[in-house]
């Protein structure tokens, strides 16, 4: 048994969890852990002098809980829910991949995490330019409702630095535009990901050759 932990990251408002729920129809063996389940309440959330509660950043989240949650399904994925199913997407890049399971991670603050870090096989961040994210965001409802002012006070700057945290830090990103329609960025990011599992059949095949190889000795 294989497992794959794909990292799904980015801007609020980008798209992560609707990419995710589209990749999980397409692929074999495949679930999702939403970064948004581990917020704290909002009485752990801390306020900053402006009133601000302070959402955007790790403090505001069971970070160890989420890493936890990850291990133990990497250790047993079949006891988490992931069904075996056909994904709707049928094709011969699919075949031989009964044995792997397929982790979606999403969220906004996935890669500045270190022991995060260590577990993704592949990571994807989604952006967008400051006025669409600011339309997308004033369409949604959030509970606690964002203040006036949030967006630019809060929001906005904090994903700015954990960006330019990654682009100083962290390598092997792929950074998606999330302007492009869903179609687009369901495209990019499934033919990537099918890459990986055939890296992953490749590597497994060699690895038995090698096994038998041995055994002959």
């Amino acid at each position: 048994m294989k497992v794959l932990v794909i990292g799904l990251g980015g801007v609020t408002n980008g798209g992560k969890t609707t990419l995710a729920e589209k990749l999980k129809k397409m692929l074999p063996n495949c679930d999702i852990i939403s970064q948004d389940d581990f917020f704290k309440p909002e009485s752990e959330v801390e306020t900053d002098e402006r009133g601000f509660k302070l959402y955007d950043v790790l403090d505001a989240l069971y970070m160890d809980e989420m890493v936890k949650s990850i291990h133990n399904w990497m250790k047993s994925p079949t006891s988490l829910g992931v069904v075996t199913q056909e994904p709707q997407n049928t094709c011969d890049n699919l075949k031989d991949t009964e044995d792997v399971y397929i982790l979606i991670v999403e969220g906004f603050l996935l890669y500045n995490y270190e022991p995060l870090n260590e577990l993704w096989n592949r990571r994807y961040f989604l952006t967008l330019p400051y006025e669409e994210c600011k339309r997308r965001r004033s369409t949604r409802v959030y509970q606690p409702a964002d203040t006036p002012g949030y967006f630019d006070g809060h929001v906005w700057p904090m994903y700015l630095k954990y960006k330019k945290e990654l682009e100083e830090n962290a390598s092997n990103i792929v950074y998606l535009d999330g302007t492009k329609s869903q179609e687009e960025l369901l495209s990019c990011v499934y033919s990537d990901i099918i890459q990986e599992l055939k890296k992953l059949r490749e590597i497994s095949g060699s690895q038995h050759d090698n096994v038998e190889s041995l055994g002959s000795i």
